[in-house]
């Protein structure tokens, strides 16, 4: 059985996320505006071919706005607030004054030409010069994040009440689906990685790795609101992870992980004396493995979105050059987004256990004692 002292610091641990993940992703992510819907300027309405590649870049990237559905020529969408710090004020204001990205409002609006620009809130002045400023907004991954947050701490929260009331009633319902993936990852996972005596010092961390991850991994694969948004397939998400388990790893290190580092033992000292070869690439490590963790995930999660919306694109693709095309490429299509989806399901399992393991692997190194 967990214990729910456990669980209160899991969630302590999961509000330290929100506040770390609302400031690092409002800063000035991508915006999706839906371009390809914009009105013509003429009296001749001139249609525009399906491009594919945008299509899937506007669906996985972060945005001012969420996207909610789209019945004939309106665009069904939640505005999200636009915090903005310029010229020592701040800015508030809600994204639907952008119109989708094709209106300006107080002198800002979404940039959408090419460049490292692209995407971002600016300032144009009146002499056409371009300003940037600190955008703190509540984008969609940001608003994806609390969604996910306020979910584990409804269900979190109601297990340790179970738990408080009947420590020794046996589980059900949530409980009896839940603490088998909690006894699973503090048996194979942190118990093996950290250690038999030290392992419960370690798993508030760990499980709120995982179930954050594998949370907001099968929220992803849900195409409506409040799912849908790509939280893990965002690199900006997966490095403030990342860098939590860098700084657990080096906070607990003991003497003995700092001299394996610095004064690696049964190394010929010619590796370290005069140009100091191990002690350089034991440092790097440290840097490595975190950021291994983060391109891991982003690049797993991001890829199995794009390869299900590269399968729905080929309905569209082949319904431009015939209707009848577009029919017979949907069945094909739809079986292996399907297909692909369901290992999806287990992929977003299998990444968020390999990242927590991973995670207990450094923290099992740093906290080793030496023989």
């Amino acid at each position: 059985m967990i214990k729910g002292g456990q669980v209160h610091r899991q969630i302590v641990f999961i509000l330290l996320l929100v506040f770390t993940f609302g400031t690092t992703l409002g800063s000035g992510q991508h915006n999706q505006s839906d371009k390809k819907h914009q009105s013509g300027q003429s009296s001749e309405h001139k249609e525009e071919g399906f491009d594919p590649g945008e299509m899937i870049i506007d669906h996985i990237i972060d945005s001012h706005e969420w996207h909610i559905a789209t019945i004939g020529e309106t665009h069904i969408t939640l505005p999200l607030p636009v915090i903005l710090y310029h010229n020592g004020e701040f800015q508030f204001f809600w994204s639907s004054k952008f119109h989708h990205g094709h209106s300006s409002y107080k002198g800002y609006r979404i940039y959408d030409q090419e460049g490292p620009l692209k995407g971002k809130i600016v300032y144009e002045k009146p002499n056409g010069t371009l300003e940037k400023p600190l955008d703190l907004s509540i984008t969609k991954n940001v608003l994806a994040i609390w969604i996910s947050i306020i979910l584990l701490l409804l269900v979190f929260g109601s297990i340790a009440k179970r738990y408080k009331r009947d420590p020794y009633r046996a589980p059900k319902g949530l409980q009896s689906l839940l603490e088998p993936l909690i006894v699973f990852m503090r048996d194979e996972v942190a118990k093996p990685a950290i250690g038999e005596h030290k392992h419960q010092k370690f798993m508030p961390f760990i499980l709120s790795l995982f179930f954050f991850i594998f949370f907001n991994n099968l929220l992803g694969l849900i195409p409506i609101f409040p799912g849908g948004a790509n939280v893990t397939g965002n690199i900006a998400v997966t490095g403030v992870l990342a860098l939590f388990t860098l700084f657990t790893t080096l906070f607990s290190g003991n003497k003995h992980y700092w001299k394996d580092i610095f004064n690696t033992p049964s190394v010929p000292w010619w590796l370290k004396i005069p140009v100091p070869l191990m002690p350089i690439i034991e440092t790097v490590g440290i840097f490595t493995k975190p950021f291994v963790l983060m391109v891991r995930l982003y690049a797993n999660i991001t890829a199995g979105h794009i390869v299900v919306l590269g399968f729905m694109s080929i309905i569209f693709i082949f319904s431009n050059m015939e209707p009848a095309y577009g029919f017979g490429a949907s069945i094909v299509s739809v079986a292996f987004a399907i297909f692909v989806t369901l290992i999806e399901l287990l992929v977003a399992f299998i990444q968020a256990y390999v990242f927590a393991l991973l995670s207990a692997l450094y923290i099992g190194m740093a906290t080793a004692e030496g023989h």
